[in-house]
């Protein structure tokens, strides 16, 4: 281990070196010429060799000299940039945000214009890896899961509670009329093709959702039947392509129906679940970002 007693020396050792005169590197050092040579002799004898020649006209690095030279010059530099990156991390204003890929790609990109622009000097990292959110994890700042009332983790707040609400083509509801007019009979849906998230959250059954729904609908379904998604968006845009009709949440539908891509002749249920947020840095960046999502979710409603 490098003793506390060789970094002024070395450092000393460095200028001088630089100088090659111990007068020109007092004067850089702002100390006395002596302050120099003490600091030096001191190091010499702790390192158990010379690093100088003397001579009239200055000094002059020995071998032992030059080999140090290279090496603690590389290192002060390494320090230094260490240090620079340090100070700029600690000043900068970011936020490390964990989020769903649906969530992220129907929710919060198309908003984030917004928030750049009242807040410029804050810069969003935004990892959306997976599709269920680790927020047990402490490698982020704020995360923004998908769950049920009551939500389990404690440290979590409802963002925004969410809504089902089946969706389709129009050219595939226009080749089953019967979803429009006979919609609780079974026959309406016994061609159709269910489209699922098959992970809406952490051990949620497959089926979970078209179940929640036909169950709060009246409606019998086989539920277990159909195709199966990790992520919402994908069933959604299977749905767009006519493949079927998919559990979407409203919240994700950014303007689909507007545009006719998707449309339905259901009205959306509660889905007794919700968007929560988790915070793990509580910084006054996390809280203007909060205070952003929730102007966001007051905007839409």
């Amino acid at each position: 281990m490098l003793k506390n007693t060789y970094l002024a020396g070395l450092h000393t050792f460095v200028q001088v070196a630089h100088h090659t005169s111990f007068s020109s590197a007092a004067k850089s050092l702002h100390i006395t010429t002596g302050a120099i040579s003490q600091q030096l002799l001191q190091l010499e004898a702790q390192l158990g060799f010379s690093l100088f020649e003397r001579h009239s006209r200055g000094v002059r690095l020995t071998e032992a000299g030059q080999t140090l030279l290279v090496v603690v010059q590389r290192s002060l530099q390494d320090i230094d940039s260490t240090i620079e990156h340090l100070n700029q991390r600690a000043n900068r204003r970011e936020i490390r945000l964990k989020l769903t890929p649906s969530f992220a790609f129907k929710w919060l990109v198309p908003r984030l214009e917004d928030f750049y622009r009242h807040h410029p000097d804050i810069q969003i990292q935004t990892f959306a890896e997976g599709a269920l959110v680790d927020s047990d994890r402490r490698d982020f700042d704020l995360a923004i899961d998908y769950g049920p009332f009551p939500y389990s983790k404690a440290n979590a707040e409802l963002l925004l509670e969410e809504y089902l609400l089946p969706v389709m083509s129009p050219a595939y509801l226009a080749a089953h009329p019967d979803l429009i007019t006979h919609e609780r009979r079974p026959s309406a849906w016994r061609e159709v093709v269910l489209l699922h998230d098959a992970m809406p959250w952490a051990k949620a059954a497959r089926d979970y959702e078209w179940l929640y729904w036909a169950s709060e609908m009246g409606i019998e379904l086989a539920t277990h039947q159909g195709h199966f998604f990790n992520r919402t968006d994908m069933a959604m845009s299977a749905a767009e392509a006519g493949v079927g009709i998919a559990m979407a949440r409203l919240a994700l539908l950014s303007n689909e129906l507007e545009q006719g891509k998707l449309v339905t002749p259901f009205e959306p249920i509660a889905a007794n679940a919700g968007y929560y947020f988790i915070v793990h840095n509580q910084t006054e960046t996390t809280a203007i970002f909060i205070e952003w999502l929730k102007g966001q979710v007051y905007r839409a409603d």
